[in-house]
């Protein structure tokens, strides 16, 4: 896979103070493509080839649906043609979309999401964005909405840089890209981002805490960090360790409490701390859609009691904490 794509949203980013570490993420990107044996790449190359080629006449960042329209309604051949194109990158697990009248109804409403924290960060406005672990881009979309000047999402699921691919295909914008990459694949020396996201990714690290400080170096001084993560109820020394699986993933590591969370960011070199949101994950958030039908939240809770996971833990509960990093 070529990543021609993505070599528009470089050329913008040339002209920030991320321009130095542009020709390494280039090299670091095509390498990754390049090693890729992924046996479903063909499938959803094939799908990209086959999304049939409509012009919007408006862009919708905005909207709860990311996407776009045209002037009139697709005829129904052209309408099957784009839902059937979009339904081979299934599972979509974050958005919601709107293609040309095709909704993608995923399995987060990211909107939810987003309406918790959109009115409580700094505004975006001319700010460059790093978005971790960002799935499909659908916050990138957000941030984008909100004014951003770029926005770089990265995450190493192949899968999601395709249906983002699929979706810039019609919103046709250089100003954002998703990279296949993980944080430890970043320059060691890159820094310099205004604000930084990381939502649902804290507790699939084995070292949290090496997380949060990597976090901090892709930050300017006194760049902002906007941190989403499981949290459990207790006082500063609460920490849950699931034995094995939590609520059916196998990759979840630490959840702290509030209070614990806040010292790991002060002990990493944050400063003004604020706890934005802490609400528990409802089976209407994160669900089974057409477009996602594998299991979801409702098949990882326990029958008779929607407090706890099928494991006996506490269920998914989620805070939204900022912080900004320190001079030091």
């Amino acid at each position: 896979m070529e990543i021609i794509e993505l070599q528009p949203f470089l050329t913008k980013m040339a002209r920030t103070r991320l321009a130095y570490w542009c020709p390494e993420l280039t090299a670091i990107s095509r390498a990754r493509l390049a090693e890729d044996a992924h046996g479903d790449l063909l499938r959803w190359e094939t799908a990209l080839a086959e999304l049939p080629n409509v012009p919007p006449s408006a862009i919708q960042l905005n909207d709860a649906a990311v996407g776009c329209r045209s002037e009139s309604p697709l005829a129904p051949d052209l309408a099957q043609e784009l839902r059937e194109a979009l339904q081979r990158l299934h599972p979509w697990r974050k958005g919601p979309f709107s293609i040309h009248g095709v909704e993608i109804d995923t399995e987060w409403r990211s909107n939810w999401k987003w309406e918790r924290l959109a009115n409580a960060i700094t505004p975006l406005n001319g700010r460059l964005v790093l978005d971790v672990g960002c799935g499909n881009g659908y916050h990138g979309w957000r941030m984008l909405g909100a004014g951003a000047e770029l926005v770089l999402g990265i995450d190493p699921t192949l899968l999601f840089v395709m249906q983002f691919l699929a979706i810039n295909r019609y919103l046709r914008r250089d100003e954002m890209a998703v990279l296949p990459l993980a944080t430890s694949d970043l320059p060691s020396t890159l820094t310099g981002f205004d604000t930084v996201f990381s939502m649902g990714m804290l507790y699939h690290r084995r070292a949290p805490l090496n997380h949060l400080e990597e976090l901090r170096r892709l930050l300017r001084p006194d760049g902002e960090l906007v941190l989403e993560t499981l949290v459990c109820e207790g006082n500063e020394r609460q920490v849950l360790v699931p034995p094995s699986r939590y609520a059916g993933m196998r990759n979840v590591w630490f959840i702290p409490s509030v209070a614990a969370l806040k010292i790991w960011l002060h002990r990493c070199g944050f400063v003004g701390i604020q706890v934005v949101d802490v609400s528990r994950t409802t089976v209407e958030e994160q669900r089974t859609t057409e477009w996602m039908c594998f299991q979801s939240l409702a098949d990882q809770l326990d029958s008779t009691n929607s407090l706890l996971t099928r494991e006996g833990l506490p269920a998914p509960m989620r805070a939204i904490v900022l912080a900004k990093r320190s001079e030091r």
